[in-house]
């Protein structure tokens, strides 16, 4: 984990979920997740946009760099995960959208998060979005 990583958790749980700076305003959750390859349970501070129906999605831009995140390839080998959003922690399940349902979807994305946009503008890769949903 970077130091700005662990600044960001730190802010978040002493804040009920909150950080400020650049990062004010914005809905934010950690993830818990599983290395893919080494089995370590890693938390990586994300931001979010709650869904109608529920569910949360995040997505993979890794600041658009031309790779993905270690966390997409955690997920796609880990789905199951446990979420902190606010005070709350719960398990949740990661399904990565595929590509019709990300296109419908990624204008509403850019719309809420224009910063989505601006990621996809600086990589040729298509930016993953997971959908998290809670596991009852």
């Amino acid at each position: 984990m970077n130091d700005l990583d662990a600044r960001v958790i730190e802010e978040f749980r002493a804040n009920g979920g909150y950080v400020g700076g650049s990062l004010s305003g914005t809905p934010m959750l950690l993830l818990h997740h599983i290395g893919a390859r080494s089995g370590i349970e890693r938390v990586t501070p994300l931001a979010c946009s709650r869904r109608p129906d529920g569910g949360i999605a995040v997505i993979a831009s890794n600041g658009g760099s031309p790779t993905h995140p270690a966390w997409y390839h955690n997920l796609k080998a880990h789905p199951r995960v446990t979420i902190e959003m606010g005070t709350e922690a719960f398990v949740a399940e990661a399904a990565e959208l595929d590509d019709a349902a990300r296109a419908d979807f990624w204008p509403e994305l850019v719309a809420e998060a224009p910063t989505a946009g601006m990621y996809q503008a600086r990589t040729a890769r298509r930016i993953p979005v997971f959908i998290l949903n809670r596991v009852p």
